[in-house]
């Protein structure tokens, strides 16, 4: 117990790795993709309870549980909230070596001060600890992001997002410390069937019929310029495989117009409108300087189960390395070539040498984003700074997020991904490849300074 999670050494294999994150552990905290809970940050109300804050909103823990048998009335069911704890307690020993381990281990320690090991005999112990410290009032979320040290953060807002808990939340900071993120995924989604409920949703908030392609983007426009009076600095796009950007106008108007009437179009169909108004919407954010960041290759609700009897987003998402991500990224980035802003983000660990090449070739304003998702572990982050160091530049890396709906989570993934850097770092000051002082100024870069300048943070 000794060294687990130990302060001087939990990830840091090397004298200059500690040197080196001794310089950027307490360097403030700026977060360009998050699912933050606006509205509970701007409440700013106690947590009811431990499994509220640890895991009612992490996909991760209800996966790894799911894989020593919890039942599902334990994860996202009835259960009240103290049994779903201490059945996660009964078998939370045997995750070990899983990153859930460890983030849940570091919130407790960090920001609750416990530091007792979670199993089947400290379950209740640590309930008890944390419920009591949750009802102090510095463990508020206003109270535990500034113990945390967050000074800006991106959350994730649909177009019709009225945003008014960011504005709620900004004037008690007197400042812009949540920035809203434009994310228009689901007037894309031409084939879901919710696409016609969602663009009468459109309709109604702008009080417009729209009726063609021209009209869907003057509404998305509206949104648009509302949301960068708001604060916004980004959008997010969240896809299979990346669109090209570049479509028949004439054939997308046709594709849409036939969606409104109710009938699904085929995937080739909506591939042709998709990829039209992927470009339309990248040109509005070239238009604003903001940042486009392009989430790639979740193949999603895998699980048909989980899907059915939970619905979206509840842990049933995969990896697909036979994803064609070349061919689109090229005629996309090419149309935007030095136009744009643009992150890459990819799920499948296959991809990220296709990422870091295509980021090289494009220039600067073409960056890669954090180790996402399932690659956010510490070997995740490793492997993925090991190869960008020796093919793009860590000068150019667009820093970590945090793509999170749980808020300690702001505080435990940027630690660890700070020390893992350190540590690749830290390795090549070893092995003579640059000295300190140059891998002090990079892990500072990379950390703050050059994503807060990259999103105009």
């Amino acid at each position: 117990m000794k060294n687990f999670l130990s302060e001087r050494k939990y990830l840091l294999s090397n004298a200059s790795a500690k040197k080196i994150y001794k310089e950027i552990k307490s360097l403030p905290i700026v977060d360009p993709h998050n699912h933050a809970n606006v509205a509970e940050i701007a409440d700013n109300k106690n947590f009811s309870d431990p499994w509220q804050l640890f895991a009612a909103t992490d996909h991760y823990v209800w996966e790894v549980l799911r894989k020593r048998n919890v039942p599902e009335k334990y994860i996202s069911g009835g259960a009240m909230p103290k049994e779903k704890w201490l059945k996660m307690a009964s078998v939370f020993p045997e995750i070990a070596g899983n990153p859930v381990y460890e983030w849940i281990h570091l919130d407790l320690r960090r920001y609750l001060g416990i530091d007792d090991i979670i199993s089947p005999e400290n379950g209740l112990k640590i309930w008890d600890k944390a419920s009591a410290a949750l009802q102090k009032k510095g463990a508020r979320p206003q109270a535990l992001l500034k113990k945390i040290a967050v000074e800006t953060m991106c959350s994730t807002d649909d177009p019709v997002d009225t945003l008014k808990h960011h504005a709620r939340m900004n004037e008690q900071a007197q400042k812009i410390f949540i920035h809203p993120t434009w994310r228009p995924d689901k007037i894309m989604n031409i084939r879901s069937k919710n696409w016609k409920d969602y663009l009468y949703s459109l309709e109604k908030k702008f009080n417009a019929e729209i009726d063609n392609l021209d009209k869907l983007m003057e509404v998305l426009k509206q949104s648009h310029d509302y949301f960068a009076a708001h604060g916004c600095v980004a959008s997010d796009h969240g896809v299979q495989a990346p669109p090209t950007g570049i479509g028949n106008k004439d054939t997308a108007e046709k594709i849409f117009k036939m969606a409104k009437t109710g009938v699904i179009p085929s995937i080739d169909e909506a591939k042709v409108y998709i990829n039209w108004i992927f470009g339309e919407m990248a040109g509005l954010d070239a238009s604003k300087n903001w940042v486009f960041q392009i989430h790639i290759g979740a193949v999603r609700d895998v699980r048909d189960s989980i899907f059915n009897n939970i619905g979206p987003d509840a842990g049933g998402d995969v990896s697909d390395h036979f994803i064609d991500i070349l061919s689109p990224l090229r005629s996309f980035l090419n149309r935007f070539d030095d136009k744009l802003k643009i992150v890459l983000y990819c799920l499948e660990p296959g991809h990220q040498a296709t990422l870091a090449t295509i980021a090289r070739t494009f220039g600067s304003k073409v960056r890669l984003g954090a180790a996402w998702w399932l690659c956010d572990t510490p070997i995740g982050m490793k492997r993925q700074l090991e190869y960008i160091g020796s093919v793009d530049l860590f000068a150019n890396f667009a820093g970590m997020v945090s793509d999170s709906r749980k808020l300690l989570s702001y505080g435990s993934r940027f630690e660890v991904f700070r020390r893992v850097l350190s540590d690749v770092l830290g390795e090549m000051v070893g092995k003579g490849q640059m000295p300190l002082c140059a891998a002090i100024e990079l892990a500072e870069k990379m950390s703050y300074s050059e994503p807060k300048k990259f999103y105009n943070l």
